[in-house]
């Protein structure tokens, strides 16, 4: 399994198109920073492709304050999350 680790918003980007397709059925995708939008309702459909293996970082959605505005299809990990992710994925890619 690899983790896809994304911090484009699919509002003003087209690199979450390349990192769906480069992932497997059971790699994972962790939308940071400025992705996490892609975790709001209107934008999450972009990735329903991929249910249940779509994350969100928590610290970077209440900087920006979306935490409330998460979908639900979106599971939200902090930190520790994060690197337990990293810990489970033979690699992670990153998409900018």
């Amino acid at each position: 399994m690899k983790l896809h680790i994304l911090n484009r918003s699919p509002g003003v980007s087209r690199v979450h198109e390349q990192a769906l397709a480069a992932m497997g059925p059971d790699d994972r995708l962790l939308l940071i920073e400025d992705g996490v939008q892609g975790a709001l309702p209107g934008l999450a459909g972009a990735f329903a492709a991929i249910p249940g293996r779509l994350f969100a970082l928590h610290e970077d959605l209440a900087s920006r304050g979306l935490l409330a505005r998460c979908d639900a299809a979106v599971q939200t990990v902090d930190a520790d999350g994060f690197v337990a992710l990293t810990e489970e994925s033979e690699q992670t890619l990153s998409w900018y």
